[in-house]
């Protein structure tokens, strides 16, 4: 399998629909891998994560012309100051990532990619560091594998949990198999909710200028929080912007709001994509956490994707404990490291 080399912003940019279409029959169909995310992410660099870095995505294509393998990697310098060939979108904001591939193809794919970067013409580079790796990914076990064959030493670090809440087929099935008392803490707030005297709803925002403003209310909502305040940044701001905007575009990123009365109480970050609902972010209004409307409207959004025949909510990294009490079971995501 001949791999090619793109390391400029205007092939790359061309490359979106044949990209999008190889993705929708990968192994790992992920939303981190679609190709406007990543061209959103590249355009401010994970939030100004990698201020240096260089494109190096390598391709495969079949006799026919025909896209049949991505790696989405840039080089920079790791945490660790050795050069290292990484995964667009790595590491902080981008939950899941991999490479893109049929699953029949995954291993000639990994094998040729180790060989190429084997060779001679490559950039100089110190390891292979894979962040964000699901564990039940095809790639860990071929990037193993094939390591060995070309003098590499592989490692395996589990970094930590995703939680993943599978849908059964209606609601009441879903909260009967939560634990007893987070069952009935659900049903208690979302009835709270239904009855508290100023009218509460929620919804998807749909329209791209509300979107738009939600966004401003949004980030504030996540600014309550400690630990999001420092992570929003200017840079980060722009860079979130820069996703969403992308991703409503491309019509598989939403927002879903609970209001109380016209005010914006909680929010929720989501893709929607492959069959499922990707939680990829929140915020909560601190006045009116006494209705909770953070798992208020993670109630919701659960009856919704149900009544929609999603197969799961995918809660993504972080043990948060909310995660657990609304029926998430682990994964893990993991990092893999290939050095000379």
């Amino acid at each position: 399998m001949e791999i090619t080399l793109i390391q400029d912003e205007s092939t790359w940019g061309d490359m979106k629909d044949e990209w999008n279409q190889l993705l929708t029959s990968s192994s790992a169909n992920l939303p981190f891998l679609r190709h406007e995310y990543l061209t959103a992410w590249w355009q401010h660099r994970g939030g100004g994560e990698w201020p240096e870095a260089a494109l190096y995505i390598l391709t495969a294509r079949s006799s026919q012309g025909d896209l049949t393998g991505v790696a989405p990697f840039f080089i920079s310098k790791n945490n660790a100051g050795k050069q290292a060939v990484m995964f667009l979108g790595s590491i902080e904001i981008s939950d899941f990532l991999d490479v893109i591939v049929r699953p029949e193809d995954q291993d000639a794919f990994i094998e040729s990619i180790l060989a190429y970067l084997a060779g001679q013409e490559t950039p100089s580079w110190d390891v292979l560091d894979l962040y964000n790796l699901l564990e039940d990914s095809d790639s860990l076990a071929a990037l193993e594998s094939f390591s060995g064959k070309f003098n590499y030493q592989f490692e395996r670090e589990t970094i930590q949990p995703a939680p993943i809440i599978r849908l059964p087929g209606d609601f009441e099935s879903y909260t009967a198999s939560l634990d007893k008392k987070y069952r009935h803490e659900l049903r208690r707030k979302i009835r709270n909710a239904a009855g508290y005297p100023v009218p509460t709803s929620w919804s998807y925002i749909e329209d791209p200028e509300e979107q738009k403003e939600f966004m401003l209310d949004f980030s504030a909502m996540m600014r309550e929080e400690q630990d999001k305040d420092e992570f929003l940044t200017d840079e980060m701001i722009l860079q979130m912007t820069a996703i969403v905007e992308a991703g409503y575009q491309a019509g598989f990123m939403r927002f879903a709001c609970f209001y109380v009365g016209e005010e914006h109480a909680a929010g929720y970050l989501i893709f929607d994509f492959d069959n499922r609902i990707w939680v990829y972010n929140s915020g909560m209004a601190r006045k009116h956490s006494r209705l909770s409307p953070g798992i208020v409207l993670m109630g919701h959004l659960i009856m919704d994707a149900i009544e929609k025949g999603r197969e799961a909510v995918d809660l993504m990294r972080g043990d948060e404990t909310y995660k657990y009490h609304m029926g998430g079971e682990n994964r893990y995501v993991v990092r893999a490291t290939i050095t000379r």
